[in-house]
Order: C-alpha cells, then sequence, then structure tokens
C-alpha cells in the first residue's frame, strides 16, 4: 500500500509540474484560440451547406455556440487545475470549485446567445435577457464574495504543524487527487464517445461534481484521523456541504441555480468567518 501510495503521488507531482510548466500553459492558449476559430469556420461552412452530412450533424448552425465550445474548454482546464489544489487543503480546493461555478454561469450566459437569431434580435426572447442577466450578475457576485473568502483563508489552512503527520496527511490527499485526476479524464472521453457515437451524452458538470461530492466527504474522514477535533471534523464537513450546494445549483432551473450557488458561497465564507474567529487558536494549542 505504502508503495502503491508513493508511486500515486510521484505520478502526481510530475503531472502537475508538466501541466504548470510555461510550454503546457502557452500551447493550451494556442489551441484554445486556434479550436474557438476553427468553430467559426465550421459553423460558417455548416450554415452554407459545404460540409458532408455525417459531419454537418454534428455542428451547430449557430455561431454563437462557438462561444460555448471556447468556454467549454476552458471550464475542463480550470477542472484539471483544481484536482491539483486537493492536496493543499479543502478550502482553497473549495475556492477553485466556486471559481468554476462562476465560469458555468458565465458560460450559460454566452449559451443563451445560441436562442437568439442570427443577426441578433430580441424580439419575443425577453426571457434570454432576464437569463443572461441573471447568470451574468450572480458570477459577478461570486467574483466579489471569493475575494473576501481567500482574505479568511490566512489562518485557517495554518492548522497543523510540520512533520510526519502532515506529510502522511498530504500523501494521503494526493493519492485521492490521482485517483480523481483519472476519474476526470475517464468520464470526459466515455462523454466524448457517446457523442460521436450519436447517443446521447450524459452533464458532465453536474456528474463530475457528484463525484466531487464523494471526494470530499472521503477527505474529511482522512482529515479526521489527523484533526479529530469537533471544530476541524465540522469545518471539513461544511465545506463538503458547500460542495454538495454547487452540485444542486447545476441541475436547478436558472434562477434557482443563481441563488444555490451564491448561497453555497456564502455559506462557505461565513464558515470560515466563524471558524477564524472562535475555533482557530484551539487547534493551534492543541498542536503546542
Amino acid at each position: 500500500m505504502k508503495t502503491l501510495i508513493t508511486a500515486c503521488t510521484h505520478a502526481l507531482d510530475t503531472i502537475e509540474a508538466f501541466w504548470h510548466s510555461e510550454t503546457t500553459h502557452k500551447t493550451v492558449s494556442y489551441l484554445l484560440v486556434i479550436i474557438f476559430l476553427a468553430s467559426l469556420v465550421l459553423i460558417e461552412f455548416n450554415r452554407h451547406g459545404m460540409l458532408p452530412g455525417m459531419l454537418a450533424a454534428h455542428v451547430s448552425h449557430s455561431h454563437f455556440m462557438a462561444i460555448n465550445i471556447a468556454f467549454l474548454l476552458v471550464l475542463f482546464l480550470e477542472i484539471i487545475t483544481m484536482i491539483f489544489t486537493l492536496p493543499d487543503s479543502m478550502s482553497k480546493a473549495l475556492g477553485k470549485q466556486f471559481e468554476i461555478l462562476a465560469l458555468i454561469f458565465l458560460r450559460n450566459a454566452f449559451k443563451q446567445l445560441s436562442d437568439l437569431p442570427e443577426p441578433v434580435s430580441l424580439a419575443h426572447h425577453a426571457d434570454v435577457v432576464y437569463h443572461i442577466f441573471a447568470y451574468g450578475f450572480g458570477s459577478l457576485a461570486i467574483f466579489g464574495l471569493l475575494g473576501c473568502y481567500r482574505m479568511m483563508l490566512t489562518r485557517l489552512d495554518k492548522t497543523m504543524p510540520p512533520g510526519s503527520y502532515l506529510n502522511q496527511f498530504i500523501l494521503a490527499k494526493k493519492t485521492v487527487a490521482f485517483c480523481m485526476l483519472w476519474v476526470f479524464f475517464a468520464m470526459g472521453i466515455y462523454d466524448l464517445w457517446l457523442k460521436i457515437q450519436g447517443m446521447t451524452g450524459f452533464n458532465f458538470f453536474q456528474s463530475f461534481y457528484t463525484v466531487l461530492i464523494f471526494s470530499d466527504i472521503l477527505m474529511v474522514f482522512l482529515a479526521q484521523i489527523f484533526l479529530p477535533q469537533f471544530h476541524a471534523v465540522f469545518r471539513n464537513s461544511g465545506y463538503a456541504l458547500a460542495t454538495l450546494l454547487i452540485r444542486l445549483s447545476l441541475t436547478a432551473s436558472v434562477y434557482y441555480s443563481v441563488a444555490i450557488g451564491l448561497s453555497s458561497v456564502v455559506f462557505a465564507l461565513l464558515l470560515t468567518i466563524i471558524y477564524n474567529q472562535f475555533y482557530s487558536h484551539s487547534l493551534h494549542d492543541h498542536w503546542s
């Protein structure tokens, strides 16, 4: 078991170093631009009937879908980055999930444009405008609340001093993160394969956030081994609950989705403030 954990953590560190390298960052950025432009070209060809039947069936007639594709790829990239934050702390990983939720809301706002005719006309499409406003201001509110949330994390993550216990905890979290990385790619490949086969794919983000709920609960149990105090267990469980709220927001209708998503950020922010105010010194005293 120890050999397996060591292998997983070494593999994760290698992949993370490659992912965060400047070469990878530039390559991925160029690919995003190329894919966005290629999507626009394919859509334009399809509007003029210039694509073969099999390919035309999978290409939209709305140019706005190119924006949706680009944002979808950005979300995939952000999820990979979020997985790499799992070994840092549950609080930082949750903050990354809130970033992803804000991007999902922005993507949903742009996605509403695909319901409009080209050239854009708002006649008989007032509901689309309301949805764009809801998602847009929802993402903006999360962006602002995230700033407050990050300000509260300074004391929160310093709950365990350096030593063998902390090293073991980090190794355990890296093993979970490595497994989550494989789950992410497996789900993505399976969803893509379903769509290539002409079958109905599943909602990737909803499904992956469901997996995140279980991984967060697993992190809670792992943390309890090293931090068994009530307030630490409550804090970590609260962060898992915030992930559950994010998952629920992805399945709700537009206005409920934004309301639940904002509630998850507010809940995490209040939990962090209360913990910092009343409980942060308790763990320092325990380890001192």
